[in-house]
C-alpha cells in the first residue's frame, strides 16, 4: 500500500469496469483520484462504491472542446497532475455493411481524437515524471468479428505511447499503453444472461490461458504503470490479455 501516496490521478471512463476498479486501486494506494463519465447518475453511483479523496466530473471523452474544460476544472482543484489514464471508450462492434459515417466518427472521436486533445490540454498541469496510461485492446493486434473500426482506433491510440513519449521526453513525461484481453466487465450485460454466457464460454476457449481476465488484474497493472516502480518504462505497451495477442488461437 502507499505506492501512489501524494499523487493526483485522472481516470476517464471511471464509472464501471476497468476504470472503476483502477480508481479503487489508486485510492487504496494513496492517490487522490478524479474520474469522468457522461452520466452524473453513474458518477454518483461510482462515488458511493469508492472510499477516499475522489473528484467525480461529468465529461464526454469524445467532445474535443470538453477536454479543455476538463483540464481547466482539474487546474482549479489540484496543484498538479501526476497520472492520466485514458480509459473511456466507445466499444461499438458492427459488420462493415452496418457502419455509418456518423457512428465511425463518434467511435474515433472517443477512442483516438479525444484522448490526444485531452493530453494536449493537460500539458500545463502535468508534473515532471508524470505517467500517462492509454488503455487499448487486444483488438489492436488481432482480427476478430466486427472489430475492424474498434481495433483500428485502439491501434492508433496505442501508437501514441511511442510518438508522445518521444515528443514529451524532455518534460520527463512517460506514455505507455495498457492492452487488455477479454475481461469480465459489464460490457455484455445488455445482451442478456444466455447470450452473455455463450460469449464468455467462447472467449474462455479462445484465450490461451483458458480463462477471462478480471478488472482488478488490469487495475493492478495500471498501478504499476502509474507508480514510480515503472520509472524506466516508457513508450511501450503492457499486454494483460492471457496470451491471446501473442499466441495462435
Amino acid at each position: 500500500m502507499g505506492r501512489l501516496t501524494g499523487k493526483h490521478a485522472l481516470i476517464t471512463g471511471g464509472t464501471s469496469g476497468i476504470g472503476l476498479e483502477t480508481a479503487r486501486e489508486f485510492l487504496a494506494e494513496g492517490a487522490a483520484v478524479a474520474i469522468t463519465g457522461r452520466s452524473r447518475e453513474r458518477l454518483e453511483e461510482a462515488a458511493r462504491q469508492l472510499d477516499g479523496p475522489l473528484l467525480p466530473i461529468v465529461s464526454d471523452a469524445g467532445d474535443v472542446p470538453g477536454q479543455a474544460a476538463l483540464a481547466a476544472r482539474l487546474q482549479e482543484e489540484w496543484p498538479r497532475l501526476d497520472i492520466v489514464m485514458s480509459n473511456a471508450a466507445d466499444v461499438t462492434h458492427l459488420p462493415i455493411e452496418e457502419w455509418t459515417e456518423e457512428a465511425f466518427d463518434r467511435l474515433v472521436a472517443t477512442n483516438l481524437k479525444g484522448p490526444f486533445f485531452l493530453i494536449k490540454a493537460l500539458l500545463p498541469l502535468l508534473s515532471r515524471q508524470a505517467s500517462v496510461i492509454l488503455v487499448g485492446s487486444v483488438s489492436a493486434f488481432i482480427g476478430h468479428e466486427n472489430a475492424a473500426v474498434y481495433g483500428a482506433a485502439k491501434a492508433g491510440l496505442l501508437s501514441f505511447s511511442r510518438g508522445l513519449t518521444y515528443e514529451l521526453k524532455d518534460r520527463g513525461i512517460r506514455v505507455n499503453g495498457l492492452s487488455p484481453g477479454p475481461t469480465l466487465t459489464g460490457t455484455f450485460n445488455s445482451l442478456g444472461p444466455e447470450r452473455q454466457a455463450a460469449i464468455y464460454d467462447e472467449l474462455r476457449r479462445t484465450v490461451p490461458l483458458h480463462r477471462i481476465g478480471t478488472a482488478t488484474e488490469l487495475a493492478k497493472a495500471a498501478v504499476y504503470l502509474a507508480s514510480d516502480e515503472s520509472a524506466y518504462t516508457a513508450g511501450t505497451v503492457l499486454r494483460v490479455d492471457g496470451g491471446i495477442g501473442e499466441l495462435a488461437y
